[in-house]
């Protein structure tokens, strides 16, 4: 605030308008200078100044235009979108790289071919809601197999083109062989999973009938009194069979001797399947 009874009249100042023209590097900027008879009309800041700063915001934003500039890179065999996106230090990741190709690799991110273009750097373009919503599922499709997934694709890819070394089949294991009781119960098992092979029809029940009714489970049985003994082919064994019938009817693989027990019902077995049908259709003398 003045001091007071001391007044002084303000002395008139003429302004006058012009118009400066300050290059800066080539460009001309119009800045508005105010004149003045005094050097009290003198503005705030200097034209200078002006050319100072303008020259470094247009070298700023040609830097900031260059680093942005998108990297083009083109896919070789061996090559993962983990490992492109580690090598150009991708922000977000192999993901991030897939959006800005997606394209290009289409629906499979971890499924990419040698000479595939890629675009380094390069924003993303906004689908519509409709395929953007598609595009994402199908991504979250393909990474949703397994948590580590991406994690290990370039190992994987690794051990795709490293050729694997063989390995050995373990060998398939033998079944081990059948054992058999000795004795009537064992004889008669025995007997029928050679039936079984060699095609022969007759059960355990029907086998175990007949050796009963013909020898009550002695394998050493002989009938040296009926009219096959009279004519010097006695019945032997569990099932009582004459010499010549056990010759003929002999299954191969089993004994030659008649008083044998599996060799003598396979043999009985086999005569009266051929005459019978099988072993279980005897109810008596055959």
């Amino acid at each position: 605030m003045p001091a007071q009874g001391k007044h002084r009249r303000t002395k008139s100042v003429s302004l006058s308008r012009g118009i400066a023209a300050v290059t800066t590097g080539g460009a001309v900027l119009a800045l508005p200078v105010l004149g003045a008879t005094t050097a009290s009309a003198t503005p705030a800041h200097s034209v200078a100044a002006e050319k100072a700063v303008a020259p470094v915001s247009v070298t700023a934003q040609v830097n900031s235009v260059t680093k942005a500039a998108p990297a083009k890179h083109s896919v070789v065999a061996g090559e993962t979108l983990s490992k492109i996106a580690r090598e150009y230090s991708v922000s977000g990741g192999w993901k991030k790289l897939y959006e800005g190709n997606r394209k290009a690799i289409g629906e499979n991110p971890n499924l990419i071919h040698p000479g595939i273009k890629l675009t380094i750097g390069a924003k993303a373009a906004a689908p519509s809601d409709a395929k953007a919503g598609k595009a994402a599922k199908a991504a979250a499709k393909a990474a949703a197999p397994s948590a580590g997934r991406a994690a290990t694709a370039e190992r994987a890819d690794r051990s795709e083109r490293t050729a694997a070394a063989p390995v050995a089949q373990a060998a398939p294991v033998a079944a081990a062989p059948a054992t058999y009781s000795n004795d009537l119960d064992g004889w008669i098992k025995e007997s029928l999973a050679i039936m079984a092979e060699r095609g022969i029809p007759g059960s355990y029940e029907g086998i175990h009938r007949n050796i009963i009714r013909e020898s009550s489970g002695n394998p050493n049985a002989i009938n040296n009194w009926d009219s096959n003994a009279v004519k010097g082919t006695p019945s032997k064994g569990l099932l009582q069979v004459i010499d010549p019938t056990f010759q003929a009817y002999h299954v191969p693989g089993t004994s030659t001797d008649s008083y044998d027990p599996v060799a003598n019902i396979t043999a009985a077995c086999n005569y009266a399947a051929d005459r019978y049908g099988s072993i279980d259709n005897v109810f008596g003398a055959y």
